[in-house]
């Protein structure tokens, strides 16, 4: 079982407990309110109060095992910032930083953050997505400007093989998997002569511009 830290219970940092704990990670939150502490004591493993710009309190709660943290303190630049510095010089094994800015994230980066987290950003250009590529139902960054991407199935191609459906030909999408949108089954490596019908999502990995010529199909 991973264990994680989740220091700021804000809205992005409670969630992030909650939703951790039901993926079976056992997670401790910090946290300076004892309002917030509170309301999430029952949902996780452990939460406690402390100030995580002193580095004796995280020293004191955070055992070495850990092995990940989460920095998700709201607009306070000073407070991540500091959380940040300390819990690299604890050595915790990975750091992840909730940044406001691009100016914020390069002084994480410089004191130990490994990863930075956007979350207003990463929402905006989610919903961009979506809102510009209908076909588009999730997506996840793959390996430079890949994606692996589900997409609905446009009318033209149902009832179609998979063969004759041209996906990697003229469209350079690769299909790892399909998914029945009526009882979730997955039908993974399917076949050229596998039959794409109504029911199916694609499950398709390829890069963002392929994407958006795909999109227009109906």
């Amino acid at each position: 079982m991973r264990q994680v830290v989740v220091i700021g219970l804000g809205q992005f940092g409670t969630s992030l407990a909650r939703t951790l704990t039901d993926m079976r990670c056992e997670v401790l939150a910090i946290d300076m309110s004892e309002h917030r502490v509170a309301e999430l004591r029952d949902d996780v493993q452990r939460v406690v109060i402390g100030d995580a710009r002193d580095m004796e309190v995280l020293q004191s709660v955070i055992p070495a095992s850990v092995d990940e943290a989460v920095v998700s303190l709201g607009e306070s630049m000073e407070a991540s910032i500091l959380c940040t510095l300390h819990l690299s010089q604890i050595g915790v094994k990975r750091i992840r930083t909730k940044a406001i800015n691009d100016d914020h994230a390069l002084i994480l980066k410089a004191v130990g953050a490994h990863d930075l987290i956007f979350p207003e950003k990463e929402t905006a250009e989610r919903t961009a997505r979506r809102i510009a590529y209908p076909s588009l139902l999730d997506y996840f960054p793959f390996a430079e400007d890949f994606r692996i991407m589900e997409l609905r199935l446009p009318r033209k191609l149902r009832g179609v093989t998979l063969g004759k459906s041209q996906l990697r030909a003229s469209y350079n999408l690769l299909v790892l998997a399909t998914k029945s949108a009526s009882t979730g089954q997955f039908r993974f490596m399917p076949g050229a002569d596998d039959t794409l019908s109504e029911d199916d999502i694609l499950i398709v990995l390829g890069q963002e511009v392929d994407l958006a010529r795909f999109s227009v199909l109906e």
